[in-house]
């Protein structure tokens, strides 16, 4: 399978920086604007977030979390495979609160429909917002749409899209496998 590179680690630490900028102009001082990374590979996305976050916005105090959707699946109980839960971390209520779902990828939006089952276990949300890396587009099975992106792309059936995250940002990168 040939690999092609979407984006490079220069791209994706621009498109973090823009990332973060469009999350602070829509909910200025994150006072009731909470963080959720979406176990198992969505968390990478969001540890890089918070990292810019850190490094460049020190003032701004970012409520966060991480939450395992594995039991909230539509597919759960029809796989042969044994699904095997990661952990979640929310230790405090989303009630009322502002969410913005954290994930690489979105695809068919059946991840996005489970965590969205998940998270009512911590109260009711005043809204959900999503943000991910990369928009597959053309390929939803669900009507589900990311309020913020790194990039939209258009894929052939079969296309696999990988992102790596690497301990070394200039590792970092995204590829397409036809």
């Amino acid at each position: 399978m040939p690999k092609k590179i979407l984006l490079d680690s220069k791209k994706i630490n621009l498109i973090l920086s823009r990332l973060v900028y469009e999350l602070i102009e829509n909910h200025k001082d994150f006072q009731d604007t909470v963080l959720i990374g979406l176990q198992p590979r969505g968390i990478y996305l969001f540890n890089e977030i918070l990292k810019v976050f850190k490094a460049h916005h020190p003032n701004i105090k970012i409520k966060s979390g991480i939450l395992d959707f594995t039991f909230f699946r539509d597919d759960f109980r029809r796989s042969e495979k044994t699904l095997s839960a990661n952990s979640t971390k929310i230790n405090f209520t989303v009630e009322n609160k502002r969410i913005v779902f954290i994930d690489d990828v979105l695809f068919t939006g059946r991840s996005i429909k489970a965590a969205m089952s998940a998270i009512d276990s911590y109260g009711r949300p005043k809204s959900i917002e999503l943000l991910v890396l990369i928009d597959r587009r053309f390929k939803r099975e669900i009507p589900i749409e990311a309020n913020y992106y790194g990039t939209k792309i258009d894929t052939f059936k079969g296309d696999k899209v990988k992102v790596v995250w690497d301990d070394k940002p200039i590792n970092n990168k995204v590829f397409i496998e036809s």
